[in-house]
């Protein structure tokens, strides 16, 4: 699940996902929108129900900030592979 919350200039996404463990990830990335600006987190959660929370508190607090939520998505869709190469570049820096 990939999902993104967009503001004027900023963004966040997160995409929570299983690893080959079976492990829940759960990954929240930040930044400026157009830049190269932000950062990268990376969280393993002891299970869907924790991520799942968490992303319901990220989704709270970005709206109480202002954010708009502009995708929401499976992993195999067209546009979560452009979310996850975004996360990528990111993890590079």
């Amino acid at each position: 699940m990939i999902i993104r919350w967009e503001s004027e200039h900023d963004y966040v996404l997160v995409h929570v996902h299983q690893d080959m463990f079976g492990d829940w990830i759960f990954v929240r990335a930040w930044g400026q929108t157009g830049t190269a600006y932000g950062g990268i987190q990376h969280a393993l959660a002891e299970d869907y129900t924790q991520a799942m929370t968490w992303v319901s508190d990220v989704d709270h607090i970005q709206r109480l900030r202002g954010f708009t939520k502009v995708l929401e998505t499976s992993d195999d869709a067209p546009e979560a592979r452009d979310a996850v190469r975004q996360l990528s570049l990111l993890d590079a820096h």
